[in-house]
């Protein structure tokens, strides 16, 4: 205990998208082996790390504010170091030192390897910083130190960057280019989560069905579909699940692939942004309405019990009522099972910010965003209601957030299912008959 007690203390805090959990579990991995242990006390910590996320201006907006906390706790203990990590830092770099003078390290996501040296230059009164963005880093071979509490799910990156370029998207800007990971330290990784009892992995990348590995030396090509087959293939008792998918890339391969194999969790996030041609166009996503109801169709006819998910953006440049009615009349054919909603945000340095203006109020956006989460909510109450009176298999998570009589877990479809605790124990699974829902949760009992 006095060697750990002496050991120099990193508090991490993160925000954002999946990825950046994933980040963060590298970030502690790579401190961890320069002689960092983690503490969630930030009155010990002698240095602080956020790992940000630049989607959205409020995401931005939380940091700045969480800033102001570690600055003065920066004047209660003046060697504290405080760095910004990810996506924030890559989009603002040198800017952000001059913004944010308790800040002493930027590091963006491709250069965690130099955190060690950035941290001996912050230790010695300099400011440190690297933002250069790499077509090769993959931090293929790191272990990362799983944060979760639960040690039932797991993240796990197999490719980094995007090259889609989506006119209203910082993530080419913030992440780089595409580049997928060795499939064998993919591999790797997830064995070690198995053989420590994990029961769930989620496979992340920015546009996760164009993951593809070259072994020059003997002419070898795994694409996804065929990785997402060797993992499925190494436990059968080990859910899998992925993130994200894009529709122009989505092909039906996946999709019999996932019936193939039940362990590949039955829930598809397909990202829709818009339900209106016109719109997408501007948006630079390179598929229409018409092409994104066919991938649509397509899981409906392939894969019947599965859950589709989404994410919408309103109130982007120039759109129109017809266009925002076009996003409502997609939803309610969808049937969309559950969906992330937001106002358009516009982000500096994109092609809409650059070349198209966001023209559209405020109390417009927020109108039509009321809207669309009005019929969401109506859409997520009628699918759950569609699960009552049926049995799915349940892996359990954790306590329910309202009561500790109740455990909480999730099926296939990735819906979260709450029952009575009774002599359960958690990362075990049970077969859970679906007796009443909210538009949120559905509730059932344990057959026995």
């Amino acid at each position: 205990m006095n060697i750990i007690k002496n050991k120099p203390k990193l508090y991490l805090e993160t925000y954002g998208c999946q990825m950046n959990v994933a980040d963060s579990e590298v970030v502690v991995s790579i401190m961890n082996d320069n002689g960092f242990v983690i503490t969630n006390n930030l009155s010990e910590a002698d240095i602080v790390f956020i790992n940000t996320c630049s989607i959205r201006e409020n995401a931005e907006k939380r940091v700045r504010a969480r800033l102001d906390v570690f600055r003065q706790q920066k004047k209660k203990k003046p060697e504290l170091l405080i760095g910004i990590i990810g996506c924030m830092a890559e989009r603002l770099k040198e800017k952000l030192i001059e913004e944010e003078k308790s800040v002493d390290i930027i590091i963006g996501p491709d250069a965690y390897r130099n955190l060690p040296n950035l941290i001996s230059i912050a230790e010695s009164g300099q400011k440190a910083i690297n933002v250069i963005l790499s077509q090769e880093e993959t931090y293929a071979e790191i272990n990362p130190v799983r944060l979760g509490q639960n040690k039932i799910s797991a993240f796990v990156s197999i490719m980094r960057g995007c090259d889609n370029f989506c006119s209203y998207c910082v993530v080419p800007y913030t992440r780089g280019r595409e580049r997928s990971r060795n499939p064998q330290t993919i591999l790797n990784e997830i064995k070690n989560l198995i053989n420590n009892g994990y029961k769930e992995v989620t496979l992340l990348g920015q546009n996760i069905d164009k993951y593809k590995w070259e072994n020059k030396e003997n002419n070898e090509v795994i694409n996804f579909v065929q990785l997402l087959e060797k993992v499925a293939l190494l436990e059968p008792s080990m859910r899998v699940r992925f993130s994200t998918p894009f529709p122009k890339d989505m092909t039906d391969e996946v999709l019999f692939t996932i019936t193939k194999y039940d362990n590949i969790c039955k829930c598809i996030h397909l990202p829709v942004q818009s339900g209106s041609s016109e719109v997408l166009k501007k948006m630079k996503r390179g598929y229409s309405r018409e092409w994104y109801m066919d991938r649509i169709k397509a899981i409906w006819e392939i894969i019947p019990e599965c859950s589709i998910t989404t994410d919408i953006i309103t109130g982007f440049c120039s759109e129109t009522e017809d266009d925002h009615k076009k996003t409502l009349s997609l939803m309610k054919w969808a049937k969309y099972d559950f969906a992330y909603m937001f106002k358009y945000s516009e982000r500096p340095d994109t092609y809409a910010q650059k070349k198209l203006g966001d023209d559209i109020p405020d109390e417009t956006k927020s109108r039509r965003l009321t809207e669309i989460i009005e019929l969401q909510n109506k859409l997520s109450k009628e699918s759950n209601e569609k699960d009552i009176g049926k049995v799915f298999e349940v892996l359990i998570e954790g306590l329910s957030k309202r009561s500790n009589e109740f455990f909480s877990g999730r099926n296939s479809q990735n819906k979260v299912i709450v029952f009575p605790k009774e002599n359960y124990k958690i990362g075990g699974y049970v077969n859970v008959k679906v007796t009443d829902c909210t538009s949120a949760t559905l509730k059932g009992e344990v057959l026995v």
